[in-house]
């Protein structure tokens, strides 16, 4: 079998062939299914065997006193070859992972050959093909948790007991410095416990991932939004716990936690980092300084770890494994996300590149996971649920001539209802060169209210009589949900340029009759109405964030409230649900920003669905977190968007307001103006491509992505696992 080793003295990683390891009694054999890196941990150690035998000296002082007392008791040519043979010797990598038991060793029978477990231990859940994993370092998976979601189960175990020490009490606020991987899982456990959380990193990134998992808010230790955000949360008062998790030789973090706690406060050291404490800082307000020791009690314990002589749970509530269990338990029913913390997923077989390109800082990662080759759960794991982005295809042609400059464009409505009325037909009735020819409904006074009200030159129920006009240039679909898809496909089959409102198509088979029609008639004159994209105040923004480099941190929270007791969208049986029908909007968005289609999707929701938090992946590894709730404050603003990438900031303030911090930082206008969500900019190019037959506003493949897409989130909220964007490019 293949392990990940490396040499401490010389620095080499290498991927290596080693003997499969034995099935003792008192333990498990598991073949790996996922190992997760810890991005602090190892890359700590990766960093230090790379280091001259004096660097090595200076970063672990603990070891050099080893090596002083073996001096003073065996001799200096026996303590070098000592310490020389065990420098240059292979050591494992990883501690935390997830997979299927292959083999029961005696004395087990809690699992059996088969079953997925979750593994801890710097010597037993190493990334290794194979482990040999002791009883009380492994926990069963709970049902629907997905292994590379339970490779998460010791560094969570490793938060977990963290935030035990630091027992946090309801409404209490907590401080997080440092949030690497550790720290973002503390995050989450402290807001599921019912604490606020303020969070403290340089990394822009860090802090809106941390911020976009549940901390009310975030900033560089050297901010005064960090100092202003605990007076407002605390009244002053400061926190009741600060966490560091934070790494490195600096003592800034130490001192920060002096500055804002309470008096008689809690800091609970769970990271490695320099702990000089300021005297009279701590003694003046009583501070309780804590440690964390790993996964918990049971934590270097051979009789605890190796021989299974677990504590009597009325004794030790919370050993490691029992935290392991809890924390796989509070994953799996969605108190805790660790979707949005994965950065990366590499082959095993690429495992010596993933450290290095770790190491020499091309990949930027939270959280890396190893995927290991034909374990016996990925056949279940590929059938995942995908959804196809079907390619644009045309058989024939259909012309789409410029017209004179004079001609007026001749449009048609098929519905009148609400939001055409108020959205679309007042930006088109006060348009030169458009002519609001036939406006269809399926009740005759509808149809005749739209005609008095915006000036249409006819009005009429009878569909087929303006799809055979062939004056009319374009149709415009403005009806319910469930009609969009079959009236757009006869819209284009009959050679017109087609406007539909979202969503394009509610089924992958109404998206793929759609298709069938651009293919059949060679028409793919088609636009959908995903205004926000042409807002002009999220045109310049985009514009004066510019161009960037590394992937995206992109999170978008839309507040959309409850509906109306008996509005048509609550018909989910036939109108789908209210995501699928507006959801669109905020994944083009998403897209339009990042430049690019999203190739998977995971989706998560509260009871009964009504708040969602879909995640986005796209090909440069940049991510999109919306959070779509309907509970929230109907004062709060609906739509707020942040993006972060390359150090700079992107924020929205609901169509209203915009900013960009970056070298140079740039504010929109204070003074207060309409939202502005793109559909004047957007009918205006719409109609553009329609006089002058030059190229649709957006792409075809655009919207049929983003449509696959917004499909993608039932399906992922019905299977419970990512799905996967098949031929998205």
């Amino acid at each position: 079998m293949k392990q990940v080793v490396q040499n401490y003295k010389s620095g080499e990683l290498a991927l290596l062939d080693v003997p499969v390891p034995g099935c003792k009694p008192g333990g498990v054999l598991v073949r790996s299914a996922y190992s997760l890196i810890s991005t602090g941990t190892e890359l700590m150690k990766v960093s230090e065997a790379g280091m001259s035998m004096l660097g090595k000296a200076r970063s672990r002082p603990d070891q050099v006193a080893k090596v002083m007392q073996s001096v003073a008791t065996n001799g200096v040519p026996a303590t070098y070859r000592k310490v020389m043979g065990k420098l240059d010797s292979y050591t494992p990598l990883g501690y935390s992972s997830c997979g299927v038991v292959e083999q029961v060793g005696s004395g087990i029978d809690d699992v059996k050959v088969g079953d997925l477990v979750a593994c801890a231990g710097n010597e037993h859940a190493l990334h290794a093909e194979l482990n040999w994993v002791p009883k009380n370092l492994y926990a069963p998976v709970p049902d629907g948790l997905a292994s590379r979601h339970a490779a998460f189960g010791t560094v969570g175990a490793i938060a977990m007991q963290g935030v035990r020490r630091g027992e946090p009490q309801l409404g209490d606020v907590a401080l997080v410095i440092g949030l690497g991987l550790i720290g973002q899982l503390v995050v989450q456990l402290l807001a599921a416990s019912g604490a606020r959380v303020v969070g403290v990193d340089p990394d822009p990134a860090r802090c809106a991932l941390a911020e976009r998992v549940g901390a009310a808010a975030c900033g560089d230790p050297e901010s005064a939004a960090v100092k202003a955000a605990v007076a407002e949360l605390t009244d002053g008062h400061g926190v009741d716990q600060v966490y560091l998790a934070a790494g490195g030789g600096s003592n800034q973090p130490v001192e920060l936690a002096a500055r804002l706690s309470r008096d008689r406060g809690r800091v609970v050291d769970i990271g490695k980092c320099r702990l000089d404490l300021p005297w009279n800082a701590y003694y003046e307000k009583e501070l309780d300084v804590r440690f964390s020791r790993s996964y918990g009690p049971g934590r270097y314990d051979p009789e605890y770890e190796l021989e299974g002589r677990d504590y009597p749970i009325g004794h030790v509530r919370w050993t490691e494994r029992r935290n392991l269990a809890c924390f796989l338990d509070l994953v799996a029913r969605g108190s805790v996300d660790v979707e949005p913390l994965v950065s990366h997923i590499a082959d095993f077989d690429d495992a010596v590149e993933t450290y290095r390109s770790l190491k020499d800082g091309g990949l930027k990662a939270v959280a890396v996971l190893f995927r290991y080759p034909d374990h016996p759960n990925q056949a279940a794991e590929a059938q995942a649920p995908a959804v196809a982005v079907p390619a644009v295809r045309r058989s024939g042609e259909v012309s789409a001539p410029g017209r004179a400059a004079k001609t007026p464009v001749r449009l048609a409505f098929v519905g009148a209802g609400n939001y055409a009325t108020s959205m679309l037909l007042p930006h088109l009735a006060q348009r030169d060169g458009v002519e609001l020819s036939t406006v269809v409904t399926t009740t005759a006074l509808s149809a005749a209210n739209a005609q008095r009200k915006f000036g249409f030159a006819g009005a009429t129920t009878d569909l087929d009589a303006v799809l055979g006009d062939k004056s009319i240039d374009a149709v415009f679909v403005v009806t319910r949900h469930s009609s969009h898809a079959e009236l757009t496909r006869r819209a284009l089959l009959a050679g017109k340029t087609v406007f539909v409102e979202k969503p394009l198509a509610l089924t992958e088979d109404e998206l793929a009759g759609v298709l069938a029609a651009v293919e059949e008639s060679g028409n793919d004159r088609l636009q959908v109405g995903f205004n926000r994209r042409f807002a002009p105040l999220l045109q310049e923004a985009r514009k004066r964030f510019g161009a960037r480099t590394g992937p995206a941190s992109l999170r978008y929270l839309v507040n959309a409230g409850r509906l109306a007791h008996g509005s048509w969208y609550l018909q989910q049986g036939t109108e789908g649900s209210r995501f699928a029908g507006e959801g669109g909007h905020f994944i083009d968005t998403a897209s339009w920003l990042l430049d690019a289609d999203p190739v998977s999707v995971y989706a998560v929701a509260t009871s009964g669905n009504e708040d969602l938090q879909v995640v986005l992946r796209y090909p440069d590894g940049s991510t999109a977190t919306i959070t779509y709730v309907t509970t929230g404050a109907p004062g709060f603003p609906k739509e707020t968007l942040d993006m972060v990438a390359d150090g700079k900031v992107l924020r929205l303030d609901d169509f209203v307001r915009a900013s960009v911090y970056a070298r140079k930082r740039w504010v929109s206008s204070r003074l207060p103006k309409a939202r502005d969500k793109g559909q004047s900019a957007e009918l205006a190019a719409f109609v553009k491509a329609v006089r002058t037959g030059g190229p649709m506003p957006v792409p075809l493949q655009s919207l049929v992505a983003t449509t696959a897409a917004t499909l993608a989130v039932q399906a992922g909220l019905a299977g419970g696992a990512p799905v996967t964007l098949a031929g998205a490019r």
